[in-house]
Protein backbone atom coordinates (compact mmCIF):
# COMPACT_ATOMS: atom_id res chain seq x y z
CA UNK A 1 0.00 0.00 0.00
CA UNK A 2 1.20 3.53 -0.94
CA UNK A 3 1.57 5.40 2.04
CA UNK A 4 0.54 9.48 1.86
CA UNK A 5 3.32 12.05 1.24
CA UNK A 6 1.51 14.15 4.14
CA UNK A 7 -0.42 14.63 6.41
CA UNK A 8 -3.19 16.45 4.56
CA UNK A 9 -3.29 13.78 2.21
CA UNK A 10 -4.88 11.18 4.47
CA UNK A 11 -7.84 12.52 4.67
CA UNK A 12 -8.52 11.83 0.64
CA UNK A 13 -10.24 15.08 0.12
CA UNK A 14 -7.80 16.95 -1.96
CA UNK A 15 -9.76 18.88 -4.77
CA UNK A 16 -13.21 18.28 -3.37
CA UNK A 17 -15.26 21.09 -3.48
CA UNK A 18 -16.94 21.35 0.31
CA UNK A 19 -19.96 23.98 1.19
CA UNK A 20 -20.17 25.07 4.60
CA UNK A 21 -23.44 26.54 5.58
CA UNK A 22 -22.97 29.23 7.92
CA UNK A 23 -19.29 29.44 7.00
CA UNK A 24 -18.66 33.01 6.98
CA UNK A 25 -18.21 33.54 11.35
CA UNK A 26 -17.66 31.07 14.45
CA UNK A 27 -18.25 27.04 13.94
CA UNK A 28 -18.59 27.76 10.11
CA UNK A 29 -15.15 29.81 9.78
CA UNK A 30 -12.97 27.54 12.16
CA UNK A 31 -14.66 24.18 9.77
CA UNK A 32 -14.15 25.93 6.00
CA UNK A 33 -10.78 27.30 6.81
CA UNK A 34 -9.70 23.15 8.31
CA UNK A 35 -11.50 22.07 4.97
CA UNK A 36 -9.30 24.12 3.01
CA UNK A 37 -5.93 23.23 4.96
CA UNK A 38 -6.79 19.81 3.47
CA UNK A 39 -6.85 20.67 0.21
CA UNK A 40 -10.59 21.52 -0.12
CA UNK A 41 -12.17 23.93 -2.77
CA UNK A 42 -14.58 26.06 -0.47
CA UNK A 43 -18.59 27.56 -1.14
CA UNK A 44 -18.86 29.71 2.03
CA UNK A 45 -22.26 30.44 2.54
CA UNK A 46 -23.53 33.20 4.94
CA UNK A 47 -26.31 35.17 5.09
CA UNK A 48 -24.10 38.39 5.62
CA UNK A 49 -21.87 39.46 2.64
CA UNK A 50 -18.85 41.00 4.36
CA UNK A 51 -18.17 37.40 6.44
CA UNK A 52 -18.62 35.17 3.26
CA UNK A 53 -16.11 37.07 1.39
CA UNK A 54 -13.78 37.53 4.19
CA UNK A 55 -13.42 33.83 4.60
CA UNK A 56 -13.30 33.39 1.29
CA UNK A 57 -10.34 36.11 0.42
CA UNK A 58 -8.97 34.26 3.44
CA UNK A 59 -9.23 30.55 2.11
CA UNK A 60 -7.87 31.86 -1.60
CA UNK A 61 -4.94 33.22 -0.01
CA UNK A 62 -3.91 29.42 1.32
CA UNK A 63 -4.19 28.67 -2.48
CA UNK A 64 -7.54 26.82 -2.78
CA UNK A 65 -10.32 28.13 -4.24
CA UNK A 66 -13.66 29.64 -2.94
CA UNK A 67 -16.85 30.83 -3.68
CA UNK A 68 -19.00 33.58 -1.47
CA UNK A 69 -22.43 32.25 -1.47
CA UNK A 70 -24.54 34.91 0.13
CA UNK A 71 -27.90 34.28 0.54
CA UNK A 72 -30.25 33.10 3.63
CA UNK A 73 -29.35 29.12 3.16
CA UNK A 74 -33.22 28.69 5.08
CA UNK A 75 -35.30 29.93 2.50
CA UNK A 76 -35.82 27.60 -0.44
CA UNK A 77 -35.03 29.49 -3.25
CA UNK A 78 -32.70 32.03 -2.29
CA UNK A 79 -30.69 29.13 -0.92
CA UNK A 80 -31.20 26.90 -4.08
CA UNK A 81 -30.33 29.98 -6.66
CA UNK A 82 -26.96 30.72 -4.56
CA UNK A 83 -25.57 27.36 -4.78
CA UNK A 84 -26.26 27.10 -8.60
CA UNK A 85 -24.41 30.18 -8.61
CA UNK A 86 -21.46 28.16 -6.53
CA UNK A 87 -21.54 24.96 -8.60
CA UNK A 88 -20.98 27.27 -12.02
CA UNK A 89 -18.09 28.84 -10.59
CA UNK A 90 -16.42 25.97 -8.81
CA UNK A 91 -18.28 22.96 -9.94
CA UNK A 92 -20.59 19.91 -8.12
CA UNK A 93 -20.34 19.78 -4.36
CA UNK A 94 -19.03 17.10 -2.97
CA UNK A 95 -19.16 17.48 0.67
CA UNK A 96 -21.33 19.33 3.29
CA UNK A 97 -20.94 20.94 6.75
CA UNK A 98 -24.20 22.26 8.07
CA UNK A 99 -23.74 25.01 10.85
CA UNK A 100 -26.95 27.07 10.76
CA UNK A 101 -28.39 27.20 13.80
CA UNK A 102 -30.94 28.92 16.46
CA UNK A 103 -31.94 28.66 20.12
CA UNK A 104 -34.89 30.17 22.30
CA UNK A 105 -34.57 30.01 25.60
CA UNK A 106 -37.66 29.75 27.04
CA UNK A 107 -39.64 27.07 28.89
CA UNK A 108 -41.82 24.08 26.82
CA UNK A 109 -45.33 26.41 28.13
CA UNK A 110 -44.16 29.82 27.27
CA UNK A 111 -43.52 28.69 23.69
CA UNK A 112 -45.10 30.31 20.97
CA UNK A 113 -46.19 29.14 17.38
CA UNK A 114 -43.20 32.28 16.30
CA UNK A 115 -40.50 30.89 18.53
CA UNK A 116 -41.07 27.05 17.18
CA UNK A 117 -41.14 27.86 13.58
CA UNK A 118 -38.61 29.86 13.81
CA UNK A 119 -36.13 27.37 15.85
CA UNK A 120 -37.58 24.18 13.12
CA UNK A 121 -36.57 26.58 10.32
CA UNK A 122 -33.43 27.13 11.23
CA UNK A 123 -32.17 23.63 12.94
CA UNK A 124 -34.09 21.42 10.85
CA UNK A 125 -35.47 22.38 7.58
CA UNK A 126 -32.37 24.77 6.68
CA UNK A 127 -30.23 21.63 6.95
CA UNK A 128 -32.93 19.28 4.90
CA UNK A 129 -32.95 22.15 1.74
CA UNK A 130 -29.45 21.92 1.59
CA UNK A 131 -29.16 17.88 2.39
CA UNK A 132 -31.70 17.42 -0.32
CA UNK A 133 -29.66 19.94 -3.10
CA UNK A 134 -26.49 18.67 -2.35
CA UNK A 135 -27.71 14.86 -2.69
CA UNK A 136 -29.82 15.67 -5.88
CA UNK A 137 -26.50 16.80 -7.31
CA UNK A 138 -24.57 14.27 -6.13
CA UNK A 139 -26.69 11.39 -7.70
CA UNK A 140 -27.13 13.67 -11.03
CA UNK A 141 -23.60 13.48 -11.29
CA UNK A 142 -23.04 10.01 -9.99
CA UNK A 143 -20.58 10.78 -7.57
CA UNK A 144 -20.02 10.25 -3.69
CA UNK A 145 -19.90 12.47 -1.05
CA UNK A 146 -20.74 13.31 2.43
CA UNK A 147 -22.74 15.20 4.86
CA UNK A 148 -22.51 16.81 8.09
CA UNK A 149 -24.90 18.25 10.53
CA UNK A 150 -24.45 20.27 13.82
CA UNK A 151 -27.05 19.18 16.17
CA UNK A 152 -26.54 19.40 19.15
CA UNK A 153 -26.38 17.40 23.34
CA UNK A 154 -30.37 19.23 23.67
CA UNK A 155 -31.29 16.61 20.53
CA UNK A 156 -30.02 13.29 22.36
CA UNK A 157 -31.19 14.26 26.27
CA UNK A 158 -34.28 16.03 27.50
CA UNK A 159 -33.36 20.28 27.34
CA UNK A 160 -35.23 22.64 29.67
CA UNK A 161 -36.25 25.84 28.47
CA UNK A 162 -34.80 24.48 24.84
CA UNK A 163 -37.63 22.59 24.03
CA UNK A 164 -38.08 23.74 20.21
CA UNK A 165 -34.25 23.71 19.92
CA UNK A 166 -33.66 20.49 21.40
CA UNK A 167 -36.89 18.66 19.04
CA UNK A 168 -35.44 20.59 16.21
CA UNK A 169 -31.89 18.93 16.95
CA UNK A 170 -33.42 15.53 17.58
CA UNK A 171 -35.26 15.99 14.48
CA UNK A 172 -31.62 16.78 12.56
CA UNK A 173 -30.44 13.65 13.89
CA UNK A 174 -33.48 11.40 13.15
CA UNK A 175 -32.98 12.98 9.36
CA UNK A 176 -29.54 11.98 9.26
CA UNK A 177 -29.70 8.49 10.00
CA UNK A 178 -32.64 8.48 7.33
CA UNK A 179 -30.28 9.93 4.31
CA UNK A 180 -27.80 7.70 5.44
CA UNK A 181 -30.18 5.06 4.99
CA UNK A 182 -31.41 6.01 1.49
CA UNK A 183 -28.20 6.97 0.39
CA UNK A 184 -25.56 5.15 1.31
CA UNK A 185 -25.94 2.62 -1.76
CA UNK A 186 -25.47 5.44 -3.89
CA UNK A 187 -21.80 5.98 -2.05
CA UNK A 188 -23.10 9.06 0.18
CA UNK A 189 -22.78 9.01 3.80
CA UNK A 190 -24.39 11.05 6.54
CA UNK A 191 -23.51 11.79 10.10
CA UNK A 192 -24.14 14.57 12.94
CA UNK A 193 -22.26 16.42 15.43
CA UNK A 194 -23.37 16.72 19.19
CA UNK A 195 -21.42 19.49 20.95
CA UNK A 196 -21.84 20.44 24.44
CA UNK A 197 -21.05 23.55 25.54
CA UNK A 198 -18.79 25.09 23.11
CA UNK A 199 -16.57 28.41 23.38
CA UNK A 200 -18.66 29.89 20.22
CA UNK A 201 -17.65 33.49 18.73
CA UNK A 202 -21.43 34.61 19.54
CA UNK A 203 -20.54 32.66 23.80
CA UNK A 204 -17.40 34.72 24.29
CA UNK A 205 -19.31 38.43 23.57
CA UNK A 206 -18.92 39.95 27.05
CA UNK A 207 -17.24 36.63 28.45
CA UNK A 208 -13.96 35.26 28.50
CA UNK A 209 -12.74 31.55 28.02
CA UNK A 210 -11.83 30.81 32.16
CA UNK A 211 -15.68 31.65 32.39
CA UNK A 212 -16.93 29.51 29.72
CA UNK A 213 -14.38 26.86 31.40
CA UNK A 214 -15.66 27.15 34.71
CA UNK A 215 -19.37 26.95 33.35
CA UNK A 216 -18.52 23.41 31.61
CA UNK A 217 -17.21 22.49 35.46
CA UNK A 218 -20.09 23.82 36.69
CA UNK A 219 -22.20 21.56 34.18
CA UNK A 220 -20.55 18.72 35.20
CA UNK A 221 -18.25 18.17 32.12
CA UNK A 222 -16.08 15.71 33.14
CA UNK A 223 -12.55 16.89 30.76
CA UNK A 224 -13.64 20.22 32.83
CA UNK A 225 -13.31 23.05 30.43
CA UNK A 226 -15.42 24.32 27.05
CA UNK A 227 -15.07 22.99 23.62
CA UNK A 228 -13.07 24.94 21.22
CA UNK A 229 -14.55 25.76 17.51
CA UNK A 230 -11.54 24.17 16.52
CA UNK A 231 -12.31 21.00 18.16
CA UNK A 232 -15.81 20.95 15.96
CA UNK A 233 -14.00 21.97 13.09
CA UNK A 234 -11.98 18.38 13.67
CA UNK A 235 -14.75 16.67 14.62
CA UNK A 236 -16.29 17.88 11.04
CA UNK A 237 -13.48 17.38 8.62
CA UNK A 238 -12.97 13.44 10.19
CA UNK A 239 -16.55 13.13 8.98
CA UNK A 240 -17.11 14.44 5.86
CA UNK A 241 -13.27 13.13 4.79
CA UNK A 242 -12.20 9.46 4.50
CA UNK A 243 -10.71 8.92 7.40
CA UNK A 244 -14.52 7.85 8.29
CA UNK A 245 -15.29 6.00 4.94
CA UNK A 246 -17.18 3.68 6.58
CA UNK A 247 -18.71 5.21 9.06
CA UNK A 248 -22.95 6.71 8.22
CA UNK A 249 -25.75 7.45 10.16
CA UNK A 250 -24.53 7.86 13.80
CA UNK A 251 -24.40 11.55 16.17
CA UNK A 252 -20.62 11.82 17.51
CA UNK A 253 -20.67 13.55 20.82
CA UNK A 254 -18.13 16.16 20.73
CA UNK A 255 -18.99 17.48 24.77
CA UNK A 256 -16.39 16.48 27.13
CA UNK A 257 -17.99 13.72 28.10
CA UNK A 258 -20.95 15.35 29.38
CA UNK A 259 -23.87 13.87 27.76
CA UNK A 260 -22.52 10.44 30.36
CA UNK A 261 -22.51 12.37 33.48
CA UNK A 262 -24.23 14.85 33.32
CA UNK A 263 -25.08 16.90 36.95
CA UNK A 264 -26.31 20.32 36.19
CA UNK A 265 -30.12 19.43 35.82
CA UNK A 266 -30.56 20.65 39.43
CA UNK A 267 -29.97 24.13 37.79
CA UNK A 268 -32.99 23.99 36.09
CA UNK A 269 -35.15 23.14 38.32
CA UNK A 270 -37.53 25.45 40.64
CA UNK A 271 -36.97 26.80 43.97
CA UNK A 272 -39.30 26.21 46.73
CA UNK A 273 -42.18 29.03 45.86
CA UNK A 274 -40.47 30.01 42.56
CA UNK A 275 -42.79 29.72 39.61
CA UNK A 276 -41.45 27.41 36.77
CA UNK A 277 -43.28 29.25 34.05
CA UNK A 278 -44.83 32.56 33.50
CA UNK A 279 -48.02 31.07 32.30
Amino acid sequence: MVQPANIADWFGIKDKVALVVGGGYGMGEATANRLAQVGCDLVVADIIPERAERVASDIRAMGRRAHAAIADMCDREAGAAALEKAEADLGGIDLMVSIVGQAAWVSFLDTDEETWALDQSRNLDCFRRCAQWVGKSLRRREAKGAMVAIASADGIQGAPMHAAYGAAKAGTIHLVKTIAMELGPYGIRANAIAPGTVATTRAMEGSSHAARDARARDMGVPLGRACTMDEIADAALFLVSDMSRYITGVTLPVDGGWLEARTDIKNFLPTPGEAWVKT
